[in-house]
């Protein structure tokens, strides 16, 4: 099981690292089928697979991604909320039309799947799109995966007292050990990047990259617990089997999901604080 785990969290990290310094309609592509089947997972989860508001939720995360390609109409579009606002018309116009077979908590999940998947996950992109973003959008697995790879060691090595009943496994030491060890690696990693990300931020990375992961790494396991909260609630052990020795998208990706808005929320607080008092 272990050796299945980590042979499959080794192609994702390679697959990952590969879209990421691609980019481009490339990264659109993979984070828009993730997300569609992440879509698909978590409507399964709710027995809603193949239900019309289902569909309309398929539409609109293909939409979403598609609009990617055209910089200006989609960042025009991502400003304003148009999109999301969108697939809520087209929600209740269904739920309208096939009331009262239909509830309103079916239309509330469907736009929690909306947001909680493809436009969470989008924000990937939006950190690879950004001035210094090739070097940024790392800060996403470091503050993900990174983070669960350390919780996880420490955890086995001197986890001794419980964490949440949601996750069996997790105990205070290594949530600790998470955050202090994606801090870690985000500062090594520091050593690493341009002069010019100093430049742009006004900011040393070596100060301001530990900062964003550490936090990063204490919003992937709200994350985390978050998604196998969902699981517990519906008595299901996995999203899917899609990844060998880790389950589905949703297994896999629940702490990235939750760590690429925050990333990019972070990182522009310290761009407009620093330009703040640059000025």
């Amino acid at each position: 099981m272990f050796i299945t785990r980590l042979i499959s969290g080794v192609v994702l990290l390679a697959a990952a690292a590969a879209f990421f310094v691609v980019g481009d309609i490339w990264l659109v592509i993979a984070l828009g089928i993730l997300s569609l089947i992440g879509v698909f997972e978590l409507f399964r989860i709710f027995g809603m697979n193949k239900h019309p508001m289902a569909i309309v939720t398929y539409v609109a995360t293909v939409c979403f991604y598609a609009m990617l390609i055209d910089y200006p109409f989609y960042f025009n579009l991502y400003e304003h909320g148009i999109m999301p606002i969108i697939t809520v018309l087209a929600l209740l116009v269904v739920y309208v039309i096939r009331y009262p077979k239909d509830r309103i908590n079916q239309v509330a999940k469907s736009i929690f799947v909306f947001i909680y998947v493809p436009v969470m996950m989008n924000f990937i992109y939006l950190i690879r799109t950004c001035s210094m973003g090739e070097w940024l959008v790392w800060l996403v697995l470091i503050g993900s995966w990174g983070a669960d790879t350390c919780a996880y060691c420490v955890g086995k090595l001197i986890g001794k007292h419980h964490f949440t009943e949601l996750s069996p496994k997790k105990t205070i030491e290594g949530c600790i050990g998470g955050v202090v060890g994606a801090a870690l690696i985000a500062f090594g990693y520091a050593w690493f990047v341009p002069a010019e990300m100093g430049e742009y931020f006004m900011l040393n990375p070596k100060i301001m990259l530990p900062i964003v992961a550490a936090v990063s790494a204490l919003v992937s396991q709200i994350g985390d617990l978050s998604a196998s909260a969902i699981k517990r609630n519906y008595d299901k052990k996995d999203y899917g089997k899609l990844i060998p020795g880790h389950g589905g998208i949703l297994d896999r990706f629940d702490s990235v999901i939750f760590v690429a808005p925050f990333v990019y929320i972070l990182l522009n607080i310290f761009a407009r604080i620093m330009t703040y008092y640059a000025s």
